[in-house]
């Protein structure tokens, strides 16, 4: 009976450690029980910006329960898929930068239709609105550079083209990040392969998430990368010697935020994603140092972000649908080009 007990003891304790490697530093949503009635939100935003967003409607809503997982967009919807395999999908929310997946989950049916009672009062980026999931936030993305060693701002994209950036520019891999998959969309849409096959040629590298090649860029690993702005500015205002560019073309990457249909807190998550689009929860986003799908908030001026109606109207046009046939295509492509493959 020992000797079994101390087998299980040591099971668990391996698990343990591997559960935590897993983590990543990712902030993670407690398993729900079987009959909770805790709302769960799975989102690709960082906590600099959901922390705030989550406490201000627990505060609005008292005594619901509200948790949440911070990830990247890929890992986000693998782990959909596992649970789904499972038989139930235990987030009750999604909020990620990767408006394609929002069109493969409305194609498979498992998201709730819900028009905001606010969608009235907010800029909506898609033509084919039709409620299954709603802009809650238009991230911006730009070229970040460290201070220290690009001396002469980037005006334009071939800029990335110069000496100073040779193998010290970095894009993190659109196969873990929402964002950085639209980017290298939008890009290729607006410039071609061609362009890619130029910054491999300066050494452009493939990073980890979007957090991370900030965060080397500000350490000096890299001269610049692709970044967004939230996590860029939430870095600027730590203290870190970066700043965030952004050429006319503009990379906007709506943030759908969507909720899952047949969940047991359907009600309480449409309350969640009215907060959202609403005034107070729009405010925390602008002020986090992205953009407000609210028209009349401005993100702060030394933030140097567009307005709302700007972004939209500067922002590269693409085809959803189209970029959400093509994803593991572009993604083989972008990173057989940067990895030297073709």
């Amino acid at each position: 009976m020992k000797k079994a007990t101390s087998i299980l003891l040591a099971l668990t304790v391996a698990c343990g450690v591997v559960l935590t490697g897993c983590g990543g530093g990712e902030k993670k949503a407690d398993a729900p029980k079987a009959d909770s009635k805790k709302l769960i939100i799975y989102t690709s935003m960082k906590e600099s910006l959901i922390s705030g967003i989550v406490e201000g409607f627990k505060k609005a809503n008292p005594g619901v329960e509200v948790d949440y997982q911070s990830a990247g967009a890929g890992k986000l919807m693998a782990k959909i898929a596992a649970e789904r395999q499972s038989g139930k999908i235990l987030a009750d929310v999604i909020w990620t930068s990767e408006v394609p997946d929002f069109y493969n989950m409305k194609k498979e049916g498992i998201l709730e239709q819900y028009k905001p009672s606010v969608f009235s009062e907010i800029l909506n980026p898609f033509e084919d609105y039709d409620g299954y999931f709603t802009a809650a936030r238009l991230g911006t993305l730009g070229i970040a550079i460290n201070q220290n060693k690009i001396k002469t701002p980037p005006t334009k994209w071939s800029d990335l083209l110069n000496p100073e950036y040779n193998k010290a520019f970095g894009i993190a891999d659109p196969a873990l990040s929402g964002t950085s998959y639209m980017s290298v969309a939008l890009l290729e849409k607006q410039f071609g392969w061609e362009y890619f096959e130029k910054l491999a040629a300066n050494g452009a590298r493939i990073g980890k998430g979007s957090g991370q090649v900030i965060d080397d860029t500000a350490s000096g690993e890299l001269s610049a990368c692709l970044a967004v702005d939230y996590i860029t500015n939430d870095k600027v205002s730590k203290g870190a010697k970066i700043a965030l560019y952004y050429p006319e073309e503009l990379l906007m990457a709506p943030s759908p935020v969507a909720i899952f249909k047949g969940g047991a807190n359907v009600d309480v998550a449409k309350k969640f994603v009215d907060y959202l689009l609403g005034k107070e929860a729009q405010t925390k986003i602008a002020e986090g140092g992205t953009v407000s799908v609210r028209p009349e908030i401005k993100s702060p001026e030394k933030f140097g972000l567009p307005t709302p109606e700007d972004a939209l109207k500067r922002s590269i046009k693409i085809n959803y649908l189209e970029i959400m046939a093509n994803k593991e295509a572009t993604v083989k492509k972008f990173t057989e080009i940067l990895q030297g493959k073709k």
